[in-house]
């Protein structure tokens, strides 16, 4: 299941009779290269047995805004693991950038999360390390030179209004300041694809409001942005696409 705006579009006529093969393999190639994230007859099952997704077909394309909603233990941050690499499924494939993941280890794994993002509800930061700190780290792990990764950082915190707190450690930033942080650092060296796993389910409608239109300005520079939620309120606020998680399956929103 997809969302709507990767729908086929009936009423488009067909191609004509003398185009050439090459054509159309083309044709293929850019349509293919055009998502993001696709998952092919997926299941996750535990080892205790328990079964976290059962037959999940989804195709993701650049650009997306999804939400992907079900309450607690629904599967939701299982699904974005396996779009990371955090978990792996027990049967079908899973692609990002047309790389399967199943078959990535080490550098390789590595290399491939470099164009992900990811915003835990939790955060995440590293207390004894101030904003800047905080956001900077990626890009020194991801071997960015000095003179880079000081030309981003002050945009990225700009973006997400924190250009003020910069020498500010986590403790003395409020929950919503701190998500903040957390998108900025996932965000600072420009991944096409952000995950943000129940990025409002420790804030206020306030916080969690701004933390949606920070979301909606990365999406609307480009990054394809993936969020799982269970505020139903703030999902019928944002007006995007929505799937539904129940028993590990995925059910277009009504």
């Amino acid at each position: 299941m997809s969302p709507s705006s990767t729908r086929s579009r009936s009423s488009q006529k067909p191609a004509p009779a003398t185009a050439s093969s090459g054509q159309a393999h083309s044709a293929a190639n850019h349509a293919a290269t055009n998502i993001i994230v696709s998952l092919d007859h997926v299941t996750k099952t535990y080892p205790n047995g328990c079964q976290a997704l059962e037959n999940l077909s989804l195709q993701i394309k650049r650009g997306d805004f999804l939400f992907i909603t079900g309450p607690s233990g629904s599967g939701k941050s299982t699904l974005l693991k396996l779009l990371y690499g955090g978990e792996r499924p027990t049967t079908g494939k899973v692609l990002v950038n047309s790389v399967e993941l199943s078959g990535l280890r080490g550098n390789n794994l590595s290399k491939l999360r470099r164009q992900i993002g990811v915003v835990f509800q939790d955060y995440k930061l590293i207390p004894r390390r101030t904003v800047l700190e905080n956001v900077a780290f990626v890009l020194w792990a991801q071997g960015f030179t000095r003179k880079e990764i000081h030309r981003r950082l002050l945009p990225t915190l700009k973006l997400v209004g924190l250009q003020d707190k910069a020498n500010c450690f986590p403790e003395e930033l409020s929950g919503g300041e701190q998500q903040r942080v957390s998108i900025a650092r996932a965000i600072v060296s420009t991944p096409p694809l952000l995950l943000a796993d129940e990025p409002t389910g420790n804030l206020d409608p306030d916080n969690s409001w701004q933390v949606i239109k920070i979301l909606k300005k990365l999406n609307s520079i480009g990054i394809t942005v993936i969020v799982t939620t269970h505020d139903e309120q703030l999902v019928r606020q944002s007006n995007h696409p929505v799937l539904q998680l129940r028993n590990g399956r995925l059910f277009q929103a009504k």
